[in-house]
């Protein structure tokens, strides 16, 4: 029983080739969300979930289990996360492992670290939680943004209770893809994250950010700097 930590890391990128085994200041993309995994201590297992061969051995050699590898059909771009994750758990049942939860840990958020994984954890056991899932506060304010006609007219573009001081506004915030913890029973009777007994756990913008660009790399890369000099 326990947890498992399941990386997803499919090798058909889109925006950036090969994205998640890309070098991010001399180490690849996948490695941090890895080694993260090893140090909260909290995981019966860490697998990484690829259709590559090339990408498990480089998983392997970072501590990452990947005793089978994905599916054609979970390897598409269309593939959902959690026909992901239930394919992960029904080949580790046919493997004679069973675990309470799982957490995905996607190796798209490199500057998610083991503190907020183990903080996550700590708050889904503390709220008795079916589920958690992490979340930052939003960069800009929701009320400040709108559609725009043909015309480019920004006539009622903010409403005017809204045209406020930034600080003066209600807090948003969005969920920023670094974790997501589920009760495993609860997931395989609705394959869902959300719902009754789910919770927010918030991480800090700092550590929130989620590589989609080469724009998201040069500032992680940036980020991670400024953390080495500390």
């Amino acid at each position: 029983m326990g947890s498992i930590a399941i990386i997803p890391a499919r090798s058909g990128s889109k925006g950036v080739k090969d994205k998640n085994i890309r070098l991010l200041n001399g180490i690849p993309l996948m490695a941090y969300t890895i080694e993260a995994a090893i140090t909260s201590g909290i995981f019966e297992e860490i697998m990484v979930s690829t259709d590559s061969v090339e990408y498990a051995e480089i998983a392997k050699s970072y501590g990452a289990s990947v005793p089978f590898l994905r599916s054609e059909v979970n390897a598409e771009d269309s593939a959902n996360s959690w026909n992901v994750v239930k394919e992960v758990l029904d080949h580790y049942c046919e493997l004679g492992k069973d675990y309470d939860d799982f957490c995905l840990l996607q190796p798209t958020s490199p500057l998610r670290t083991a503190c907020d994984i183990q903080g996550a954890y700590r708050y889904y056991k503390d709220k008795n939680a079916t589920s958690v899932v992490s979340v930052c506060e939003c960069e800009h304010s929701p009320r400040w943004c709108n559609t725009l006609n043909e015309k480019m007219e920004l006539d009622g573009f903010i409403e005017e209770k809204h045209n406020i001081q930034r600080q003066k506004l209600e807090k948003y915030y969005r969920i920023n893809g670094a974790i997501y913890i589920r009760n495993i029973k609860a997931f395989r009777d609705n394959l869902s994250i959300y719902g009754k007994g789910s919770y927010a756990y918030i991480m800090s913008r700092e550590n929130s950010v989620d590589i989609d660009t080469m724009m998201d790399f040069k500032i992680t890369e940036i980020l991670l700097a400024e953390k080495w000099e500390r």
